[in-house]
């Protein structure tokens, strides 16, 4: 989920993530490694063994272990092996094994990750610098500057939000020239007002330049550092990122996409996605099943409007095949919190005796579908639509008024 600055209105920010591409940890740190960014020494490690490699090669006089998962608060976690934390401190280089044994094929359970928890396939092994200063720092897309700003507090390591609602003089904001990018007296500028002092202010100076190359190169709309912080050796380093890229610009970044990890989403969203579908589940009976973004979200409030949930938002899109049908009939029936499907269809591109005859081929020819389905059809082609399914005898319900169609779903829902 996008998580969005208050430091800047509401309607200032323009930051719309790709739904499914969430970097983990080591990858934001790839990313700004091949960008001359400032990060830790780090090494993933899949197995018991690579840990202990890891943990070797790097020499370190202190190991920070961090087991690699999308969700936050990983530090106050708890795993099913009963190890308390996600995160771990340790001198001793023999230890990591053991403390990696306890993560790997294991759930962490977090304040984000819900009761189940998350499987934990990845471990980060990196080398633990101590911090003599925190702050923040980002660039993200501003509406109402017409392109990018820098931010930043002189209060790092902690939720921005928090710094934003008790001191919001601590925030910096600085506008960036889309055509020339940010100049050197304006990174100087916010180094300065971020605390740094001496030869720090020029290397984090340095720092935000590249992190602006970073946030161009892989069209960003957010890249956020906290902690942007400060070594005892004086040494400015990024110790955590979050970026957030433009889906719009996808396409340019294949390489950025096969770092996506699916195994932490919604499996019913991956096939979806894979068939050109657009799902997201929900936590109500009733599944949906509509062409037209605006058309489903009006389906979801009338059923809302009768005292049930939806299941998923599921636009099928306006240029929909019959094999696309059968696909979300497929989706929509994997999910088991459904009891009753709610059709609604207004046939223009896709005509509703399209929407028939995928819908004839999904419930005659497919596994056999146990919930009852409501079907609403208007538009092109829909008196031989109706035909169509009055002929397969297939047991439907057929509502012309979308009220009354979900009135149906409701019933036979709580049936």
């Amino acid at each position: 989920m996008q998580r969005q600055l208050p430091l800047l209105p509401a309607k200032a920010l323009m930051a719309s993530q790709i739904r499914h591409l969430n970097l983990h940890e080591y990858q934001s740190k790839q990313l700004m490694a091949k960008h001359n960014i400032n990060v830790q020494r780090f090494a993933i490690a899949e197995t018991v063994d690579q840990a202990k490699n890891a943990a070797v090669g790097l020499k370190a006089h202190e190991i920070v272990i961090k087991a690699q998962i999308h969700a936050g608060g990983r530090g106050k976690g708890e795993f099913s092996s009963g190890l308390k934390s996600g995160v771990h401190l340790t001198k001793d280089p023999t230890k990591v094994p053991y403390l990696v044994e306890q993560m790997l094929g294991y759930k962490l359970k977090t304040k984000q990750t819900g009761e189940d928890g998350v499987l934990v396939s990845k471990v980060m092994i990196a080398e633990a610098l101590d911090i003599a200063k925190e702050t923040y720092f980002a660039i993200l897309m501003d509406r109402d500057s017409g392109g990018p700003v820098m931010v930043g507090s002189p209060d790092g390591g902690v939720d921005i939000e928090q710094v934003a609602a008790t001191n919001p003089d601590h925030i910096f904001k600085s506008v960036i020239d889309i055509d020339s990018g940010p100049t050197e007296k304006q990174t100087l500028d916010m180094a300065m007002k971020l605390g740094f002092k001496g030869k720090a202010v020029a290397e984090a100076s340095e720092q935000m330049q590249n992190l602006y190359q970073l946030f161009l190169d892989v069209d960003a709309v957010q890249v956020e550092i906290n902690p942007f912080g400060l070594t005892p050796q004086n040494q400015v380093v990024c110790f955590d990122a979050k970026i957030s890229f433009d889906d719009n610009a996808a396409f340019k970044h294949p390489e950025l996409q096969v770092m996506r990890d699916t195994t932490e989403e919604n499996p019913r969203e991956v096939e979806a996605e894979d068939c050109g579908l657009n799902y997201v589940g929900m936590e109500g009976n009733i599944g949906c099943l509509v062409n037209g973004a605006g058309l489903a979200l009006a389906t979801m409030d009338i059923i809302k409007l009768h005292g049930a949930s939806p299941a998923n938002f599921l636009d099928v899109g306006g240029g929909v095949t019959s094999k696309q049908v059968g696909q979300a009939f497929k989706i929509l029936t994997e999910d088991k919190n459904v009891k009753t499907i709610l059709v609604n269809i207004f046939g223009g591109i896709a005509s509703c005796l399209t929407i028939a005859e995928g819908m004839v081929t999904a419930l005659t020819e497919g596994p056999k579908i146990k919930v009852p389905i409501v079907v609403r059809l208007q538009g092109n082609q829909v008196a031989e639509a109706k035909e169509c399914l009055r002929r397969s005898g297939l047991n439907l319900t057929l509502r012309d008024d979308l009220d009354e169609a979900a009135i149906a779903s409701v019933k036979l829902a709580s049936a």
